[in-house]
């Protein structure tokens, strides 16, 4: 125990003794339930810090301990509690409540301690106590408690401590604590008491602490009996100062003399007071049942009303929300007038009880929602006021208790819908109002229209909003038939009658239907506001580490799938699936799962698929899959599982599929189950394989005989349990003790469920870090160690630590964020540190702290502690043992008692005080060195050069530490101000050799080569067709090493590259393609083309004969098919549909046979279509499809008297239309059509009028023209373009006019509906061809298209080339033949070889074989050198000139990227590492690694993200042992 654990006190070592004991030998029945969100162990439950703003319902009956401390209950109710006979401790401080109804505390019989302060308690109820005859602490403090009722602790008169400080206590009534004989603690501080009666303490034998300072007594001769009181109990009442009348202020009442306390009349009785009579509220006015508090400022609704109210008025202050049960209590109540207020939120039941209220006024207010239930037992009400708000929804049940309801007014307010029922309950409405709403008419509003016209009760003239063609019309004049809906609205409002708008979707997520895909985003956290409608979560691809107990899967009863692959999961807490039922699957894959339980599982009953592939689960035991009765497919592929405990399926009831492959299993005598069960139950398993023994490796698990699975003794199964107990440490439960080992850090192996932790005696500079996962944590000792400073945030896990042992440490500073989080600490103890100051607000988060111990500490009490000394007066938490180190008037006076107005600043604080928390203030580093912080050593230096040492005092030789770089020689200089020079070698410069020069800045590197900077030099990096030192020399591609091109083509040099001239049948850059002469075959009657170099073949079908099958057999031909006599145009093939023959056009064309060509590509640079004119009727239109990549051309011109222009400008359609008679007229569609796309074009004229319409959409009018626009008459049409000879000289010139021809397709020309045939093209329409494809424009020729994938241009006379772009010449010009005769073959050539020759180019002796036969080669094959010599070509390991020589054992260093796969990236070294490769030969034995080291290596993967590894390096190669 430590030293400063003594200043805690006796007491509060007995009562955690005491806990401690009970903890232990404590044992009891389960609950058998847990409220939701809160945390149920043994007889104790938490809900404290949950944000709940009523007492949660289920707590277990057998309840003892009930914690609902900081929340934001509001109200506690008779039914609250009910049941709890067994409560013991209950806590409901730092909430909200302002009303505890009578009997609310009726069943706790056994009720010991009750804290109720930080709240909000105006009135003190009497008998409230009554029913708890047990309790002996109670604590009311810091509430707004204005008097004290006789009655008020009726019935507790085994209380020993009570508190009642800051409250507003101005009335005592006479016999309040008459019946507590038995108090000890009584505190009264911090109120507004002016008088005590005499009778007051007279029943308090037993008092040892009275507390009455900070009031606002009243010494006169009634007070008189306190001065006596205090002066013979001179321990107690400490500090209780007169504050009137004048003359008397300031005074100690026990110093004031009796004869100092007189009364202005000499025989007047003592005033009473009642604290009734203060019930109503002091801004407010009480008459004749009716309070009024109109324009008063409040923020809140007043607790502390009459119980017999009829009426109040709150109208025109600024209350923001009605608290739960606010009225309940006042079932009198018939009017309330809440208007003109700032209520945005009201509790459920703020109006339940109120039967007789018949007006409620709630208008001008921001309330945006109708809670459930608000209104209901309302029977009375006739007048509902709910206008002027931001109401958004109405639930379907909202007035289903409005029976009598006469007037409801909605006006003005946010609803869109409202469902249909919503007014049927209101049978005795006479005037209902809905104007000013921005209702969406679809078809949910249908019903309102029907019965509005069925009841005209609205009166303000409600009217629609949207959509537009029904915006502004009154909703009761429209016809039902108009209210229609779209898919979206009625998604979007399918669930309005429960007011339920579910389609937010969480940031940095995408929502389709009712997935929600968060995957790839980074988050380190589930998200926790999700979509209740969510049925697939896909959460892959992200940084989670850690699967906390959120409870957000109880939000989302719809989801049956949760996608969290690709993480970095490494802990799932229990309960992280709470609530989860309805998941049906569930992917864990490629995370960093090492060990999984059953209970993380929990929730998960409905679970199906269970994926966990991927992961460094090392074992599986008999819980690990427990309670998991629904899984039908498991797997555990790719784990690191050697072992699997019998029984560990046993639960999976349901299993039919589980993958287990690429797992290192060792098949000893712990796996011998496994083989057996994998046979009975024969299960899909992927027959998983054993790793261990050797002699059983990749043999099935299910095929190994039991007799083989064996073990020697000295194996242990991987599932037995790593011992819970560090070695210097000893366990008892969860309770660790490792003091006096001599640690200087935290012991490997602490069981992560440990509770209490004792470290003192030890050696520990800093709390260590790994503290802040053991969660479990209630108590730590570190006392009696070297720990010199705390760092912010170092406890802030451990919200369950109670008691926390700092002392006879270093410590010197404590920062202000050092103990957050702590909210359960009750205990703190810093004795015996080296502790001067304490930052404001270094204690916010201790909020059930009860004792600190700050003795034998320099305190410094300036201006800086004066918080501290308020702190500790207020709560009485420090002992009195604390005392001031300085300044000088302040020395050895206690922290407790001294007045805080002596804590004064003045002058300059020691720096040694101010440097406490910040050492680098006393400059402790010398010549120069840099200054910075460290939580261990207080401070660090960084020293300059020709210094070292703590305070960078000591001299040093400076070139010991080699400053010079790059190989530079260093040079002892006192001349230099860092003691040295440096000798740089060639290449560098600098003071420090740090700098290479640009080589490249005179550089002699041509035909633009790149130079790159080297050390003294500069290397050149050549362009294409470039060689050189220099790049000054011209590549030759077509020398024999570096010739591309296939097929004996002949390569042409050219100046940048080459070309190949292909022989006939093969094309491509490098004639690398053998041209497909099945594209345009003729073979008939179902014959198989087959391709030929420069040719085809056909394969006949049985009994087909000729040349192209043409011939059929005799019998054939009686046997007749639909297709004989159905002839296809335009190339189609036909095909028999049943029965019947069907043209299968080619593209562009259509028709049933397909004759008429539709669609055409416009490629050429001057292409255009010619359609001949048509007769137009007044009413006519123009319509085609375009497609292209192009933002400028002509769509269609006609030139005649009105010449009219569609053109594409800058990607818009532009129509341009010019009647001569008056300026040309132009307009622009808004969309934009060149995409590649198709899109419509449309051209309508109607009555004088000329429009444009694109895709559909607005048209575009070029307005009211002089005269009917004609669309050609007896002037042609052109499309795409128009004939050089035209021009468009018919339009008057822009600047902006587009002379150039269209380039893309045109589909389906319609005039007047009329499908246009494109099959007769006029002949001049050159460079446009069938169908859509794109095609080169060929530089000496034309482009066609050929079949649906491929373009051909057919040259001019004397072209050649893919592109007509080679002059066409004599193929055996430039041959290669060596030594034979160039004979032609069309465009290409062969070589005729002479005698004694052969070979493509006849460059081979055809004694070469002769040669090579005579020269063996015993591991390797023979060639021909160039002087036609045989040589041997070696295998790897062997040398020699025949080969015969097998390679000494070596090791070859290579450079290589290692990769790694994870998840689905792809990942690989940053750059190349060095790897050694064994080779050679070692006879029977084998070349092998001798030594080898492991290194970390960075890997970057394709997801963008980086992890280390370390990967084993070989460093010497030798023969070993073949494994």
């Amino acid at each position: 125990m430590a030293p400063g654990w003594a200043g805690v006190g006796a007491a509060v070592r007995a009562r955690l003794a005491l806990a401690l004991a009970l903890a232990s030998v404590l044992s009891g029945p389960p609950a058998v339930a847990c409220p939701t969100k809160c945390t149920c162990s043994a007889a104790s439950v938490d809900c404290h810090g949950l944000g709940l703003r009523a007492v949660p319902r289920g707590i277990p009956r057998n309840a003892e301990r009930l914690d609902l401390d900081r929340n934001n209950i509001t109200r506690i109710t008779k039914m609250d509690f009910a049941g709890l006979k067994n409560l013991r401790v209950l806590h409901l401080e730092d909430n909200q409540v302002s009303v505890i109804e009578r009997g609310a505390f009726q069943d706790l019989k056994q009720l010991e301690r009750l804290r109720l302060n930080k709240n909000k308690l105006q009135v003190l109820p009497e008998l409230l106590f009554q029913s708890t005859p047990k309790l002996t602490r109670l604590d009311l403090s810091e509430n707004q408690i204005q008097g004290i009722p006789r009655k008020a602790f009726r019935g507790i008169t085994d209380v020993k401590n009570l508190q009642l400080d800051n409250n507003h206590i101005s009335c005592i009534e006479d016999g309040a604590f008459r019946a507590l004989r038995d108090l000890e603690i009584l505190t009264l501080n911090n109120n507004n008491i002016s008088r005590i009666l005499v009778t007051s303490f007279n029943h308090m034998p037993k008092i040892r602490t009275l507390r009455l300072h900070s009031n606002h007594l009243y010494c006169d001769c009634h007070l008189a009996w306190l001065s006596d009181w205090l002066r013979q109990r001179r321990t107690v009442g400490q500090f209780t100062l007169c504050m009137a009348p004048v003359h008397l202020r300031g005074f100690n009442v026990a110093d004031v003399q009796k004869k100092e306390y007189v009364c202005p009349a000499p025989h007047s009785e003592p005033p009473s007071c009642n604290a009734n009579s203060i019930s109503c509220p002091s801004p407010c006015t009480c008459s004749n049942n009716i309070v009024d508090c109109r324009g008063k400022g409040l923020m809140e609704i007043p607790a502390n009303l009459p119980e017999g109210i009829v009426e109040i008025r709150l109208e025109q202050n600024s209350i923001k929300a009605i608290p739960a049960g606010a009225f309940t209590q006042y079932k009198k109540l018939k009017r309330i007038d809440i208007s003109k207020n700032q209520i945005s939120d009201i509790a459920p039941d703020a109006f339940q009880g109120l039967k007789s209220l018949t007006s409620l006024v709630l208008y001008g207010n921001k309330i945006t929602e109708i809670v459930k239930g608000l209104f209901d037992g309302l029977v009375s009400l006739q007048l509902l006021l709910l206008n002027a708000n931001k109401i958004n929804c109405l639930r379907v049940n909202t007035f289903q208790d409005l029976q009598n309801l006469n007037l409801l007014s909605l006006y003005d307010n946010k609803l869109q819908t409202i469902s249909k029922g919503l007014f049927a309950p209101l049978q005795s409405i006479q005037t209902l109002h809905l104007a000013q709403n921005p209702f969406v008419c679809d078809c949910h509003l249908k019903w309102l229209a029907d019965y509005l016209q069925d009841n005209p009760i609205e009166t303000s003239g409600a009217r629609c909003s949207s959509p537009r063609r029904l915006a502004n019309k009154r909703i009761s004049q429209i016809k039902s038939k108009k209210f229609r809906c779209s898919g979206s609205e009625d998604y979007r409002s399918r669930f309005s009658s429960e007011c339920f708008m579910d389609l937010v979707c969480p940031e940095k997520c995408r929502c389709e239907g009712t997935i929600v895909d968060c995957s790839n985003q980074k988050l380190v956290r589930i998200p926790s506001h999700l979509p209740e409608y969510v049925t697939d979560l896909r959460l892959n691809d992200n940084e989670v580490s850690v699967l906390e107990a959120t409870g957000i899967f109880k939000k989302l009863p719809n989801l049956r799938k949760i996608n969290l692959s690709n993480n970095k999961i490494k802990e799932v807490r229990e309960g992280a699936f709470d609530g989860a039922a309805s998941v049906q699957e569930l992917m864990l894959t490629g995370n960093q799962l090492e060990t999984v339980h059953g209970r993380v599982f929990r929730g998960l009953s409905g679970l199906k698929t269970l994926m966990l592939r991927s992961n460094l689960i090392g074992c599986v035991s008999n819980d690990t899959f427990a309670g998991l009765s629904s899984v039908r497919l498991l797997s555990l592929y790719d784990n690191r599982i050697t072992t699997i405990t019998p029984g560990a399926f046993t639960t999976l009831v349901s299993l039919s599929t589980i993958n287990l492959l690429s797992n290192p299993f060792n098949c000893n005598c712990h796996l011998a189950w496994l083989g057996k069960w994998l046979r009975k139950r024969r299960i899909v398993s992927g027959n998983p394989r054993c790793q261990k023994p050797f002699f059983l490796k990749e043999i099935p698990i299910q095929d190994v005989a039991i007799q083989d699975f064996t073990c020697d003794g000295n194996e242990e199964s991987s599932c037995q349990l790593s011992p819970r107990c560090p070695e210097q440490c000893t366990c008892m439960e969860t309770v660790v003790r490792c003091s006096n080992k001599g640690l200087r850090a935290l012991p490997r192996g602490m069981p992560k469920d440990v509770t209490e932790l004792y470290l003192e005696g030890n050696h520990l500079t800093a709390v260590p870090r790994e503290l802040s996962a053991l969660r479990h944590l209630t108590l730590i000792d570190l006392s009696n160690n070297s720990i010199s400073m705390l760092t912010n945030y170092t406890f802030s896990n451990m919200s369950h630590l109670s008691t926390l042992i700092l002392s006879y440490n270093r410590l010197r500073c404590i920062p202000v964020h050092a103990f957050n989080g702590l909210r359960s600490l009750r205990v703190l103890t810093l004795h015996g540190n080296d502790i001067s100051s304490v930052p404001e607000g270094s204690f916010n988060d201790l909020t059930s702290l009860s004792h600190l111990a700050l003795g034998t500490n320099p305190l410094h009490c300036d201006c800086s502690l004066r918080w501290l000394s308020e702190w500790v007066k207020a709560g009485y938490k420090e002992p009195g043992i604390a005392r001031c180190s300085s300044p000088e008037p302040m020395a050895d006076r206690l922290l407790l008692t001294t007045p805080t107005h002596r804590f004064q600043c003045k002058g300059p604080v020691d720096i040694n005080i101010v440097a406490k928390c910040n050492a680098c203030l006393s400059s402790p580093c010398k010549n120069n060195g840099t200054c910075t912080q460290d939580p261990v050593e207080l401070y660090r230096c960084a020293c300059p050069y020709s210094y070292k040492g703590k305070d960078c005092t000591v001299p040093i030789n400076t070139c010991i530490q080699n400053p010079c770089q790059h190989g530079g020689t260093c040079h002892l200089s006192d001349s230099h101000k860092d003691g040295f020079s440096c000798s740089c070698p060639l290449g560098f410069e600098g003071q420090r050799c740090e700098i290479n020069p640009d080589d490249c800045e005179d550089n002699d590197c041509e035909n633009n080569a790149t130079c790159v900077d080297g050390i003294n030099n500069y290397v050149c990096i050549c362009p294409p067709n470039y060689t050189g030192e220099l790049c000054d020399e011209v590549i030759d591609h077509c020398v024999p090493e570096l010739n591309l091109c296939q097929h004996e083509a002949k390569c042409i040099p050219l100046d940048k590259g080459f070309s190949c001239e292909c022989v006939p049948g093969y094309s491509g850059k490098l004639c690398e393609t053998d041209n497909d002469d099945c594209v345009a075959h003729k073979c008939r009657h179902g014959a198989q083309c087959v391709d030929t170099i420069n040719g085809y073949t056909c394969t006949c079908p049985q009994g087909f004969s000729g040349p192209f099958c043409e011939h059929p057999p005799p019998m054939v031909l009686l046997q007749t098919s639909p297709c004989d006599q159905y002839e296809c145009q335009n190339g189609a093939q036909c095909i028999v549909v049943q029965q019947e023959p069907t043209c299968r056009c080619p593209p562009g064309f259509a028709g049933p046979r397909c004759e008429k060509l539709i669609t055409v590509n416009f490629v050429g640079k001057d292409s255009y279509v010619e359609l001949a004119s048509a007769k137009v009727r007044p009413q006519a239109n123009i319509s085609l499809q375009v497609a292209t990549d192009k933002d400028n051309g002509i769509l269609l011109y006609k030139g005649d008297n009105d010449p009219l222009a569609l053109e594409l400008y800058q990607g818009h359609v532009r129509l341009v239309y010019d009647s001569l008679s008056s300026p040309p007229t132009t307009v622009y569609s808004v969309e934009t059509v060149n995409d590649g796309q198709f899109h419509s074009v449309e051209l309508v004229t109607l009555n004088q009028t000329l429009n444009l319409v694109v895709d559909k959409g607005t048209p575009k009018s070029l307005g009211k023209l002089q005269k009917q626009p004609a669309v050609g008459i007896n002037s042609p049409l052109y499309l795409g373009g128009i004939p050089t000879s035209t021009g468009l000289s018919a339009l008057r010139q822009g600047t902006d006019r587009p002379l150039g021809g269209f380039h893309g397709c045109i589909h389906e020309v319609r005039i007047n509906n009329e499908l246009q045939d494109f099959k007769a093209l006029p002949p001049q329409s050159l460079g446009v061809s069938p169908g859509c494809k794109s095609c080169t424009v060929c530089k000496h020729g034309l482009c066609r298209s050929v079949e649906k994938d491929s373009v051909v241009c057919e040259c001019r006379p004397g072209w050649t080339g893919p592109l007509c772009d080679q002059e066409a010449r004599d193929p055996c010009l430039g041959h290669r033949c060596h030594h034979g005769k160039c004979v032609a073959t069309g465009t290409s050539y062969m070589c005729k070889c002479a005698e004694g020759y052969g070979g493509d180019l006849c460059d081979n002796k055809n004694d070469s074989a002769n040669a090579c036969s005579a020269f063996k080669c015993h591991h390797g094959q023979c060639h021909i050198s160039d002087q036609g010599e045989p040589y041997c070509l070696c295998q790897p390991g062997f040398s020699g000139e025949h080969c015969q020589q097998e390679n000494p054992c070596l090791g070859q260093v290579v450079r290589e990227v290692i990769r790694r796969q994870k998840g689905y990236a792809s990942c690989a070294t940053a750059s190349k590492v060095p790897i050694m490769e064994c080779r050679g030969g070692c006879g029977p034995q084998c070349c092998q690694p001798t030594r080898s080291k492991r290194r970390k290596y960075v890997f970057q993967c394709t997801d963008g993200s980086s992890f280390v590894e370390e990967v084993e390096r070989h460093l010497e190669c030798g023969c070993l042992a073949c494994s």
